[in-house]
């Protein structure tokens, strides 16, 4: 004897059979009930959410000659007849191998026949949306017009690419995502009426990676049974069978990123891909885990049981990791996982995908965005308060280059610097030629006004005037060609009446200027606009 699959075997034969559809369920029997039953109907919502099944028992609803409260009794001829299919009053088309204009004209000329018995003659096209343009307008004047005999149920999943034309002629029905608890009631009553022990965890874990779809929920929970069939389902076979990975390995992985540590990242991403687990399903089960934890952080604490799918044990130490982890970090986080799992769609690379994406996770200094900046200052704090500041070499000659750089071209540490403070007030003199400076380089010749132009101004030690280069020409002009030196301090002497020495600094771009100084021109442009 052949095998039923379960989302077949167990398919709904009354409204009442119906899960988390109540909305939709109630408004067709109450039409039924009150025979005011319109001629076009359009059932549209994710995948596995009982469009079809709604559509099979409206038909037998509608034609069923004893219906009770509004469903069919399932025990007429007619009934049974739709039941097994046999019926040439309900009629199923699949639009996605039958949308052409000459498929749709067989339509319009059965549509002008009545049916030899029952009241209607209801017609189901699924994935109407994939009907060409030429088969929605021969469609068009007679769903607009049909004879009253006749009820047409378009089902589909794009919803916004069926024609305005064809949705003003309809009742529209949105199916709603069904909620993991009803999904996992149900699959626990089947589980039941089946004699199969099936583990709480496990019939939630399924729920949740249905992603609101109820067939899909039983072809999961089918292919667990079959992996583990004759034994108790455990949370960990449910695991094992999806390819997805236990919640304490993103603990691990999230610890793993706070701490900035790659190395980590990646060693945990090779134990996931050597345990044969599926790249795809880790990175949305650790997004989901990441949205449970922005919730935990953004919410006042209550009720959180109903809209975390997590057991009191797991809720509490996911508690405590919220405080480890600001709210704008968790933001970018899923932001970036989300990214990805769009991009891993069609990857053939996916390791190397996630590779990247956990290496950005763990390095917010690679992104410009508002959360990668916050985080971005949060590392830097933290540097600071170790005392553990990069700076780049005035000058002379590093063990690998002659910028200060080593033979790899990274900046070489001067020692375990801590970054220099603004004093408590600039001196006058200082503030005087900075608030200056555009027309003081203006006064001095080229190539001296090209690179003072791209210099950046800050405070140097016992408050002198430090002027930062760019390094390269910029630095070697002034730091190893005599007298260019001099002449900038004779000109600003000038200008300020009183002898001016000049630090310079070189500057490996933008981000080292701003880790490593203090912008003097910003904080006295502020200063005069608050004056």
């Amino acid at each position: 004897m052949s095998y039923t699959a379960l989302y077949r075997k167990f398919r709904p034969e009354r409204f009442e059979d119906v899960k988390g559809q109540d909305h939709i369920v109630t408004t067709l029997k109450n039409q039924i009930e009150a025979e005011r039953i319109g001629h076009a109907y359009l059932f549209c919502g994710t995948r596995g959410t009982g469009k079809t099944t709604i559509a099979k028992i409206f038909a037998k609803a509608v034609n069923c000659e004893h219906p009770v409260d509004g469903s069919p009794c399932g025990e007429c001829r007619s009934c049974r007849t739709i039941a097994a299919g046999a019926s040439m009053n309900v009629i199923e088309i699949d639009a996605a191998s039958n949308n052409g204009v000459d498929n749709i004209r067989e339509i319009v000329d059965e549509v002008s026949y009545s049916p030899a018995e029952g009241k209607y003659k209801v017609y189901i096209i699924d994935e109407v949306h994939m009907l060409s343009i030429g088969a929605f307008n021969a469609l068009l004047k007679t769903l607009e017009e049909p004879p009253s005999y006749v009820i047409f149920i378009l089902a589909t999943t794009e919803v916004h690419k069926i024609p305005v034309t064809i949705l003003s002629r309809c009742q529209r029905y949105d199916f709603k995502r069904i909620s993991i608890e009803t999904i996992a009631d149900r699959m626990r009553e089947l589980m039941e009426e089946e004699g199969q022990q099936v583990e709480e965890r496990a019939l939630r874990y399924i729920a949740r990676a249905a992603d609101g779809s109820m067939r899909d929920a039983l072809s999961l929970l089918d292919q667990c049974i079959a992996f583990h069939y004759g034994k108790t389902l455990t949370y960990d076979d449910a695991l094992d069978v999806l390819g997805a990975v236990d919640t304490e390995v993103f603990s691990r992985l999230l610890c793993a990123v706070l701490s900035r540590n790659v190395t980590e990242c990646i060693r945990l991403l090779e134990e996931v891909v050597m345990q044969g687990r599926e790249l795809g399903q880790f990175v949305s089960d650790f997004t989901w885990y990441l949205r449970n934890l922005l919730l935990i952080k953004t919410s006042d604490g209550e009720g959180l049981e109903d809209v975390i799918d997590m057991s009191g044990d797991n809720l509490s130490r996911l508690s405590q990791e919220a405080d480890r982890v600001e709210t704008d970090a968790v933001i970018r986080y899923i932001r970036e996982l989300s990214e990805l799992s769009g991009r891993l769609r069609y990857a053939t690379q996916k390791r190397i995908l996630i590779e990247i994406a956990l290496i950005r996770l763990c390095r917010p200094q690679m992104e410009t965005d508002t959360e990668s900046l916050l985080d971005r200052i949060r590392a830097l704090e933290e540097r600071m308060e170790k005392g553990v500041i990069v700076q780049a070499v005035q000058g002379g000659v590093g063990p690998g280059g002659t910028d200060g750089s080593d033979a790899g071209g990274n900046a070489v540490r001067t020692g375990m610097q801590k970054r220099p403070e603004l004093p408590r007030a600039i001196p006058e003199d200082v503030k005087k030629i900075v608030e200056n400076w555009p027309g003081l380089v203006g006064q001095t010749a080229m190539p001296m006004k090209l690179y003072l132009k791209k210099a950046r101004l800050s405070l140097g030690g016992d408050n002198r005037l430090m002027v930062v280069l760019e390094d390269g020409l910029a630095s070697d002009y002034f730091l190893k060609q005599e007298g260019n030196r001099e002449e900038l301090e004779r000109l600003l002497s000038e200008f300020a009446q009183k002898t001016v020495e000049v630090n310079f600094q070189v500057s490996r771009g933008d981000r080292d200027f701003e880790e490593n100084h203090v912008d003097l021109t910003r904080i006295i442009h502020m200063k005069i606009e608050e004056e």
